[in-house]
């Protein structure tokens, strides 16, 4: 996974510049740097990046906050920084949370496989939130089609399969989808 564009949030100048010169090296391309979290979330938010590194530390209390306001969002993936000994007390939301991090100063040998994990775990869940969206729709389709055939049926002594052709029809001729023809004829027949 090359050519990253990444965001470091970091109140630690030298901590950043050695991670910019690490993530170089792994061709990835830095385009924002900050020293607080809200600079780094509002810097997200109008470059959207790829990747972003956010630093807990006593400096960038809000780091964790606003690394989980990423998450819950899904602006990005997103990498925690932590200080050595604070790795402890980390997480406040470990339970329900996928964030990976880093124990500062970063190693080069641990930082594109942790920066892969990240990635892909964020791809995982924005496809699987993609999908479970997709199958709520269906089943929701599905809920308000067989309602309006019940309708149609009760309505017009029609049988099931009946009902079903003529709402195919009418989303055929009217070009609309069963789904909005079938809306329509519960707010016609639903009083």
């Amino acid at each position: 996974m090359h050519g990253l564009r990444v965001i470091i949030g970091e109140p630690d100048e030298l901590q950043r510049s050695e991670l910019k010169k690490l993530l170089h090296a792994l061709g990835q391309v830095v385009i924002g740097e900050a020293d607080d979290g809200l600079g780094t979330l509002k810097m997200i938010r109008r470059l959207t990046p790829d990747l972003v590194f956010i630093s807990l530390s006593p400096a960038m209390k809000d780091g964790e906050h606003v690394a989980h306001i990423i998450e819950d969002e899904r602006l990005c993936p997103v990498i925690l920084l932590l200080e050595r000994g604070i790795r402890h007390g980390y997480g406040s939301r470990t339970a329900d949370t996928l964030i990976p991090y880093l124990i500062k100063p970063v190693q080069e040998t641990a930082l594109q496989p942790v920066i892969d994990l990240a990635v892909s775990r964020y791809r995982e869940v924005v496809k699987l939130e993609k999908e479970i969206k997709k199958l709520k729709n269906t089943l929701e389709t599905r809920k308000v089609v067989e309602k309006a055939k019940g309708l149609l049926m009760r309505n017009l002594g029609i049988n099931e399969e009946e009902a079903f052709r003529r709402m195919q029809k009418q989303s055929m001729n009217k070009r609309m989808s069963v789904k909005a023809v079938a809306e329509a004829i519960i707010v016609t027949y639903d009083v």
